[in-house]
């Protein structure tokens, strides 16, 4: 049990200064490209942070062990959202844009509901199974392009007055993304390969375990570039970055994983993907509570007690 705590604690090296880089990397990118840093959090970024999803995913759906997979995926949603978007704000209460608030949020809302309809079937037909099956997988992974159209065409419309971002040389700057991106995932595969042995080591469920151990742990890199950004003053690569991921996860990460071998929905599977509907109607809520368009830091705080109430529900409740 020593040996996999000290594993987690290495693993946070390479997180932290990954991290760095990439919020650097992706920074100096927005401003060579003339565009918004929301728009690197929304595209590279979110792309390279959910990179760890994605393997954990892949390789669940291969091995057929379905909890995994999809705890992963929700439990990774709804703690980008109630655990790092929460601390994000407890550092510095978080500017939201309104095209966020309009466009990207509603549609991360879109996504996860629209999972929660594909995979009701038994609504529908009582004898059927509730499950994901592979042309649902393929509806998610369509929707993945008109989402990637979308922001095409914000980058070709918006430009940014970005003269306080840091400017490095092409080179510099391709390097700090790459190596900021394979550090955050080697970081994250390092923190989940110790938290899953000590899990282990603790006698926890293997759906416990994917809902909120590798969950945890395939987030890390978002925390630590959300918590970067929020630090560097840097609120919508921040937010861009949260929002940008749960959409991944949801069309992409989810999407592949259910083409590769169609995903059973138990209730308490469909139980957590109702929390993350509710988790990301609330953000969208919380835009018009108390200051208009920011995240204080009393709504981090809540986001973070209903997390924690939402892990302890699901520990005492036996839904793993």
């Amino acid at each position: 049990m020593l040996a996999n705590a000290l594993i987690v604690l290495v693993g946070f090296v390479p997180l932290v200064k990954g991290a760095d880089m990439l919020v650097s990397g992706a920074s100096s990118l927005a401003k060579r490209l003339g565009i918004s840093t929301l728009l690197i959090g929304l595209t590279i970024v979110a792309f390279g942070t959910s990179m760890p999803e994605l393997v954990v995913a892949v390789f669940a759906s291969f091995r057929g062990t379905s909890d995994i997979a999809i705890g992963n995926i929700i439990g990774s949603n709804i703690a980008n959202i109630a655990l790092i978007l929460g601390l994000s704000a407890l550092f510095i209460p978080l500017q939201v844009r309104e095209s966020t608030i309009w466009k990207e949020i509603p549609f991360a809302l879109l996504a996860v509901l629209l999972v929660a309809i594909m995979a009701r079937d038994s609504v529908l037909d009582r004898t059927a199974g509730d499950i994901l099956g592979r042309g649902d997988g393929l509806v998610l992974l369509s929707l993945l392009i008109v989402f990637l159209y979308y922001i095409f065409g914000m980058v070709k419309g918006g430009r940014a007055d970005l003269k306080d971002l840091p400017k490095m040389s092409t080179r510099k700057t391709a390097l700090f993304i790459i190596v900021g991106i394979l550090m955050l995932v080697a970081g994250g595969k390092v923190v989940v390969d110790g938290a899953v042995g000590l899990a282990a080591a603790l006698g926890m469920s293997s759906r416990f375990i994917g809902l909120t151990v590798i969950a945890i742990g395939t987030s890390l890199p978002e925390l630590m570039t959300s918590i970067v950004a929020a630090l560097k003053k840097e609120p919508d690569l921040s937010v861009g970055n949260i929002i940008g991921s749960n959409i991944i996860n949801i069309l992409f990460v989810l999407g592949i994983s259910a083409t590769i071998r169609p995903l059973p929905f138990s209730t308490a599977v469909f139980f957590d993907t109702v929390c993350c509907i509710l988790i990301t109607l609330l953000l969208f809520l919380f835009m018009f509570i108390g200051r208009k368009h920011v995240i204080d830091r009393w709504q981090g705080a809540s986001l973070i007690a209903l997390y924690c109430l939402y892990i302890g529900y699901v520990f005492v409740s036996g839904r793993v």
